[in-house]
């Protein structure tokens, strides 16, 4: 079951989540990306943009 529930500043992901983690975005280029471990090659990520 896939569930994605936004609450006024909370947030709450249901599915087989294997791992989780916050990282700074940092700049790329002319853009900007997030770096993530090669363990999660092949899986889906989930990017959440949030207030300071």
């Amino acid at each position: 079951m896939r569930r994605v529930i936004i609450n006024k500043g909370k947030i709450e992901l249901k599915d087989d989540i294997i791992g989780f983690y916050e990282k700074k975005v940092t700049p790329y280029g002319t853009g900007a990306k997030v770096d993530c471990t090669k363990e999660y090659l092949g899986h889906t990520a989930y990017v959440i943009i949030k207030k300071k």
